[in-house]
């Protein structure tokens, strides 16, 4: 018997935590839907949770689980509350590190996730799962590239993400599991982790420390505002067709050392005053730029957030609770 009755808009997040999946959860709640969290670590403190800012939310529960360990437990919580709609945000998702602990990342977002994926087939009800992966698995590429460019990943991250999402190609055409996959340009916001880019030259900034430029900040991405990705990720969950994928990016590209400018700019400092260059990092691609018209015909999404107003919202996220942000882990800590 079920736990409790299935409410009409019951939504799972897995990767709860992360940057992407509490700034999905807090969309999702804004948009009246029940959400069920779900992530391997405990929740962070609230500065790095979006959906605790605006006071508690009986809509929200959360539940501490590890995909790789517990994944028929995760499937349980969509049988017990019946779920029709999963959102998978969980994956090690740092680039320079895969090279260091590739079993960890191997682990985690290929074989972690083929056993979820093989106790959710099993179960009843699942209208959409949508799979967050990422541009890395087309490698460095040139030019505007849509859905169907192929598949090259150059570092052990984007391969495990790449064998992943050729995993779940297997599944959807022999099971008819309900996959749609999404690939954003590079997110950011507030909520952020202080490793990223432009949180970390806010830190930088503010806390008296140098900003690693890693091979003088050549390489050229799109940025974009992590509630415009959490809004389109909400309408590719609810109408898109499985089998489906959608790029979500802005047209605007630009390289690190240009980003890392504008946001000093706004901090009213030069550069130069905080930045030194580092050497490259290794399978690092120089670009990758997603067309998403796709994502914008389909489901008449656009960027609303330019990245000037939305590097302003961070600056002001972080000031706000430079306090908290200070004294966590400034810098990525890798955990198996």
């Amino acid at each position: 018997m079920p736990l409790s009755a299935a409410p009409k808009r019951h939504l799972l997040v897995i990767g709860s935590n992360s940057f992407s999946g509490a700034s999905f959860v807090a969309q999702a709640l804004e948009n009246g839907w029940q959400v069920t969290g779900v992530s391997r670590s405990p929740e962070p403190e609230a500065c790095y949770l979006p959906y605790k800012w605006s006071g508690p939310n009986d809509a929200f529960s959360f539940h501490q689980l590890d995909l790789r360990s517990q994944s028929d437990s995760i499937a349980s919580l969509v049988t017990d509350f019946q779920i029709p709609y999963i959102v998978n945000f969980a994956a090690l998702g740092m680039v320079a590190e895969s090279w260091q602990y590739p079993l960890d990342y191997y682990n985690t977002n290929l074989l972690g996730n083929v056993a979820l994926h093989e106790a959710l087939r099993k179960t009843d009800g699942i209208k959409k799962y949508v799979h967050i992966s990422t541009p890395e698995v087309y490698g460095d590429t040139t030019g505007t590239i849509q859905e169907d460019a192929p598949l090259n990943p150059t570092t052990p991250y984007a391969a495990s993400r790449a064998a992943c999402d050729i995993h779940l190609r297997t599944f959807q055409k022999e099971y008819d599991f309900p996959v749609v996959w999404t690939r954003a340009a590079n997110v950011y916001g507030p909520g952020q982790q202080p490793y990223r880019i432009i949180p970390r030259v806010i830190l930088c900034a503010r806390l008296g420390q140098k900003l690693q430029l890693h091979g003088g900040g050549a390489s050229v991405r799109s940025f974009i505002h992590i509630r415009d990705v959490a809004a389109a990720t909400l309408a590719i969950m609810e109408n898109a067709t499985p089998g489906e994928t959608f790029h979500l990016s802005t047209d605007r590209y630009i390289s690190i050392k240009e980003l890392a400018k504008l946001v000093c700019q706004q901090l009213d400092i030069p550069l130069e005053d905080i930045a030194e260059i580092a050497p490259e990092r290794p399978g690092k691609d120089h670009a990758y730029l997603l067309d998403s018209s796709a994502a914008r015909s389909r489901f008449s999404w656009t960027d609303r957030i330019s990245l000037e107003n939305g590097i302003s919202e961070t600056i002001a996220w972080i000031d706000e609770w430079i306090d908290s942000i200070s004294s966590s882990q400034l810098h990525y800590s890798h955990t198996a």
